[in-house]
């Protein structure tokens, strides 16, 4: 049983909001693909931190080929590479949200962008844990 009349979605705070989304298309799907698309590469060209973790991604997959580390050990290195990812495209949205709602600096607003900056710190240390998990007896043959 549908309570809501078409196209109308009430949100958490009792306003009436209209849902703009159109009937599932093919070609709609694909201009949100491209949407998608363009947001990756606005955070590679505007957050230096992005380009570090694109250069740990491909040091990390050339690492896991050379070191032909098991189907298991992929998986687990994937989700350490989407955490960090995750984290740091949340971060940037969230940073470009805070400028254009404060401008001006705001005590509040640093705060809320140091944590936001925080839970990509913690999501990139748990990469590299995992990071040190995985490979650390690959590596550990070659020691002395």
């Amino acid at each position: 049983m549908n309570f809501f009349p078409d196209k109308i979605l009430f949100s958490g705070f009792g306003t009436i909001m209209h849902n703009n989304s159109e009937n599932f298309t093919f070609t709609g799907r694909i201009r949100s693909i491209r949407y998608a698309v363009e947001g990756i590469w606005e955070m590679l060209k505007s957050q230096h931190n992005a380009r570090v973790h694109l250069l740990a991604t491909i040091c990390v997959i050339n690492a896991g080929f050379i070191f032909h580390v098991q189907t298991a050990e992929w998986c687990f290195l994937t989700l350490a590479i989407m955490s960090v990812w995750v984290a740091e495209a949340l971060n940037t949205a969230f940073e470009i949200l805070c400028d254009i709602a404060s401008p001006e600096f705001h005590p509040l607003v640093k705060k809320s962008k140091d944590v936001a900056a925080g839970g990509v710190l913690l999501s990139a240390l748990g990469a590299v844990i995992t990071g040190l998990i995985i490979f650390f007896p690959y590596v550990r043959i070659y020691l002395p």
